[in-house]
């Protein structure tokens, strides 16, 4: 078991800082894809609530393609893509070199749009359990619908859409360990090349069964922290 636990040091010939390493990728990634995923999700609930016929129909089309498509394989069309689209363009400008993505930036556009896609979903919802007269009483009042959006309405969303949120985050966080298919150097990337090196599958796989469920233990609290703050004007009203 000692012998083991060696595998995991810092000091040469030990996995220690290259799984550190991609733990950190793992988390980077996931973190990068909530500031375009959670407006895009927003914004794709919005136009889904749209009283025009176009708008409806490009958040119906974009939240059934992905979240119809395998998380995998938009991330290997957003990838091979990208790059096969991004060389025609420079091709046709007479530009004849090889085009890499970087695989970093793929993965997170990739994950992102799922995200949205999903997160739509709970956005609409929220939006069916805020209540007609509270648009009527904030016009009433004289706020302009930017006002009421952000003042009244989005705090209140928030609150109801952060327990299906945070199960996206959590799928969102399991999907990373897909970009080591496209070489991305992440958690799992790096617990198959230990594994490859060390012929120790279960003690690795182990290690990375822990590092994931720590991401969940973390995440966990902080969405509780998150609702606890979001809920407190309840707590208030009981008291």
């Amino acid at each position: 078991m000692l012998e083991q636990l060696s595998l995991l040091s810092f000091a040469s010939g030990g996995w220690g800082q290259a799984l550190l390493a991609g733990a950190l990728v793992t988390i980077s990634l996931a973190l990068a894809c909530l500031p375009i995923g959670l407006p895009l999700g927003l914004g794709v609930a919005l136009a889904a609530r749209s009283s025009k016929r176009f708008p409806r129909a490009a958040a119906t089309v974009f939240s059934t393609v992905f979240r119809g498509l395998p998380e995998l394989l938009t991330l290997l069309i957003i990838y091979y893509g990208c790059q096969i689209a991004a060389q025609k363009i420079l091709l046709a400008m007479g530009y004849e070199g090889e085009v890499l993505i970087n695989t970093f930036l793929a993965a997170m556009i990739a994950f992102s749009l799922v995200f949205a896609a999903f997160s739509s979903e709970i956005w609409l919802a929220a939006f069916k359990t805020v209540a007609k007269g509270q648009y009527e009483a904030s016009a009433a009042l004289g706020l302009s619908k930017a006002t009421t959006f952000r003042k009244v309405v989005f705090p209140q969303l928030v609150r109801i859409a952060l327990p299906g949120l945070s199960n996206n985050w959590l799928s969102l966080l399991k999907d990373t360990s897909l970009v080591s298919t496209i070489s991305l150097v992440d958690l799992m990337r790096q617990t198959n090349l230990a594994v490859s090196v060390t012929k120790e599958p279960m003690f690795f796989y182990g290690v990375a069964c822990l590092g994931y469920l720590l991401f969940s233990a973390l995440s966990g609290r902080v969405f509780t922290f998150i609702e606890r703050y979001f809920s407190r004007h309840l707590r208030g009203a009981r008291t």
